[in-house]
Parts: structure tokens; C-alpha cells; sequence
């Protein structure tokens, strides 16, 4: 049975992407990026997936990615921020070493910018990223099995971190 070496999750401007792609050619895997896979399926970007289908449609198509992609990706695997939400998701993550990278709302802000291609944040990011982390906070937490803080750090110096973890390195 394949099995990812790493689940990354955790909100917008955690840096699962940057870190994800790091932690990938440390352990000489391969990324796979489920919102890359729903854009493919789609044949269009999550933003315009969003406004063209609606928010419901494109959870459908991230559900099936996440599902796709835990049981045929032998490397590393980012989430979505929002995959998480979904109950049978939460469940196919049992078992697998999932790292919920953790940021704060600076840092976050800082990460996403104003926001463009992200349709969630329409409106006044800051006070939207605020929402998003306490609304979800208690979720990413509860499916980690590693958890790691981003706050002020460098993406290598998370990738490293995880890495270690997965490899069973940590004190």
C-alpha cells in the first residue's frame, strides 16, 4: 500500500506549498499538491472554480483529490487549508503522518499579501484570516500528528524540522 511521507495542512499562508516542495526534495519525493490536482481536474483555477461553481462544488473536487491523493502518493502531500473541514477527510487522515503548520496571524497576513487568487479572503483580509485561523484552529490540531510552528521562521527551517520528525530524529 502507497503512503505519503508527510500530509501537510494547516491555513493560507502556512506555507504548506513552500515548505512542501523543501521537505519533498529532502527526502527525495515528490509533491503533490491537492488544489494543483483539482485545477486539473477542473480545467480551471480554484479562484475561478469559486465564483464560476461555488464554494460547495469545488469541496466536492478537493475531497475526492485528498482521497486520491493520500492513497496513491508515496511522497509528500499539501492540503488545501480548508480540506480538513470535512469529516470523512479528517478520517482517511487516521494513520498517516500529518503536520499541521502552525502560523499566526501576522505571519499569515504578511504570507498572503492582499490576498489575490485566494477567494476566500475577499473583502478585509486581515479581519478574514483572523476568522479562518480561530475557526479552524481546533481542527488542524485535533488531525495532526506533528505540529509545527512557521511564526518568524524560514521555510527551510521548518522543512528541517519536518524532516527530522518524519524520520523519527526528534527529541
Amino acid at each position: 500500500m502507497t503512503k505519503p511521507k508527510a500530509v501537510l495542512i494547516g491555513p493560507m499562508g502556512a506555507g504548506k506549498s513552500t515548505v512542501g516542495r523543501l521537505l519533498a526534495e529532502s527526502l527525495a519525493v515528490s509533491l503533490r499538491d491537492t488544489d494543483e490536482d483539482v485545477e486539473a481536474v477542473a480545467g480551471k483555477s480554484v479562484q475561478d472554480l469559486f465564483v464560476d461553481e461555488g464554494e460547495a462544488h469545488f469541496r466536492r473536487l478537493e475531497k475526492a483529490a485528498v482521497a486520491a491523493a493520500v492513497a496513491e502518493h508515496d511522497g509528500v502531500v499539501s492540503l488545501g487549508g480548508g480540506a480538513v473541514l470535512d469529516p470523512d477527510t479528517q478520517r482517511l487522515l487516521r494513520g498517516h503522518e500529518v503536520v499541521f503548520l502552525r502560523v499566526g496571524l501576522a505571519d499569515a497576513v504578511k504570507r498572503v499579501g492582499l490576498g489575490s487568487g485566494r477567494p476566500l479572503l475577499l473583502g478585509n483580509v486581515r479581519a478574514r484570516v483572523k476568522q479562518l485561523l480561530e475557526e479552524r484552529a481546533a481542527i488542524y490540531e485535533s488531525v495532526a500528528t506533528i505540529v509545527v510552528d512557521t511564526d518568524g521562521r524560514t521555510p527551510e527551517d521548518v522543512a528541517d524540522e519536518i524532516r527530522a520528525a518524519v524520520a523519527g530524529e526528534r527529541t
